[in-house]
C-alpha cells in the first residue's frame, strides 16, 4: 500500500504555555497546528487532507499529564493525559465510571497509549467517546489563552460537528470532573460495527443518582453520542425516570423517549433509521446497567 510522506513543515517544542500560545500568534490558527499524540492529525497530514506550515508539540510543557483526586476539588485530568492512562487509572475507575467504561472501547492500545483525552475532544467529532461521559458526570474544560484563562462546561464546549468553542490561540490544559454524589454512578455504552478499534453508531451515557435505600431515582442524566452534530442531553427521558425504581418497563420507556426525539443522519456506518432504533436500545440498556451497579455497591 503507497503511503505518501509527510509534507514538509517546521517543528517546535515549546516548553511552557505562554511560549506555545505565541507561536501561535505568531504563525496564525490557519499555518500552525497544536499536537500531543497526533493521532489524528498525523493521518491528515498524510493524506493532505490538512498541511500546516508548522507543527507545536505540548508534550514538553509540565503539568498538562497526570490524574488527581481531591475530595474538595474533585477530580483533575491533565490535557495530555493519554487515553491509556485513564484506562489504567484506579481513580477514573473507582470514581468515573463512564469515562473509564468509555476508554475500554476506544481504539486499539497502541493508539490509545499517543492519543490524549485533550485531543479528543478538540477534535470535536460527534463520535468522540469520551465527551459524552464527561457531560454526564458534570465535567468542565479548562482553555489558556492570549487573554488568559477560561473555564468552559463540557456540555457546552461543543459549537456543531468538528467545531468547538476554543479560540484559535487557545490550550486545553486540563479537565475537572465533581467527585460524585454518594449512590451514584454510570455507564458508557457504545455501539459499533465490531468489537474494537471502531467508531461510534450510537454512544449512550447515563449518571443515575439513587436514594439512601439505594432503590428509587433521583437525579438522573442521559447524554447521547454519534447521533447529533454534537452530543445530546436526553432531557425528557431524564425526567421519566426520576422518583421512580428503575425495572425494564421504565428503561425501555425511557429508551424510546430518547429514541423519538433523536433524528440521526445517515453515514457510512450507519442509516439514520438504524440508529434511532439502537438509541432506544442502548439507554435502556446503560440505564439498567447502572442500576445495576448501584445494587452491587
Amino acid at each position: 500500500m503507497f503511503i505518501k510522506r509527510m509534507p514538509k513543515f517546521a517543528y517546535h517544542a515549546p516548553t511552557s504555555l505562554s511560549e506555545a500560545i505565541a507561536l501561535m500568534e505568531e504563525y496564525g490558527p490557519k499555518k500552525a497546528s497544536l499536537y500531543a499524540g497526533g493521532t489524528d492529525l498525523f493521518v491528515a497530514m498524510k493524506k493532505r487532507g490538512y498541511t500546516p506550515d508548522a507543527l507545536i508539540n505540548l508534550k514538553s510543557i509540565e503539568g498538562l499529564t497526570g490524574i488527581d483526586f481531591d475530595a474538595q476539588k474533585g477530580i483533575t485530568i491533565g490535557g495530555l493525559a493519554t487515553l491509556g492512562d485513564i484506562a489504567r487509572s484506579e481513580i477514573v475507575k473507582q470514581h468515573l465510571p463512564p469515562l473509564w467504561d468509555a476508554v475500554q472501547v476506544m481504539a486499539s492500545v497502541q493508539i490509545r497509549n499517543l492519543a490524549t483525552i485533550g485531543g479528543n475532544l478538540c477534535s470535536a467529532w460527534p463520535s468522540a467517546d469520551t465527551a459524552p461521559p464527561l457531560i454526564a458526570l458534570g465535567a468542565s474544560v479548562k482553555l489558556h489563552g492570549a487573554k488568559g484563562e477560561r473555564t468552559v462546561l463540557v456540555e457546552n464546549y461543543f459549537a456543531r460537528a468538528g467545531k468547538s468553542v476554543i479560540e484559535p490561540d487557545e490550550i486545553l490544559t486540563q479537565v475537572t470532573i465533581p467527585v460524585p454524589q454518594l449512590n451514584s454512578t454510570g455507564t458508557y455504552l457504545k455501539l459499533m460495527r465490531r468489537n474494537a478499534m471502531d467508531l461510534s453508531m450510537v454512544g449512550v451515557a447515563t449518571l443515575l443518582v439513587l436514594d439512601s435505600d439505594n432503590t428509587v431515582c433521583k437525579d438522573a442524566l442521559i447524554v447521547l453520542g454519534a447521533v447529533a452534530p454534537t452530543p445530546v442531553r436526553a432531557l425528557e427521558a431524564e425526567k421519566i425516570i426520576v422518583n421512580k425504581a428503575i425495572d425494564l418497563d421504565v428503561a425501555a420507556q425511557a429508551g424510546q423517549i430518547a429514541s423519538d426525539n433523536v433524528n440521526p443522519r445517515t453515514s457510512i456506518r450507519a442509516s439514520g433509521e438504524y440508529r434511532k432504533e439502537m438509541v432506544a436500545v442502548q439507554v435502556k440498556r446503560a440505564l439498567l446497567t447502572s442500576y445495576a451497579r448501584l445494587q452491587k455497591s
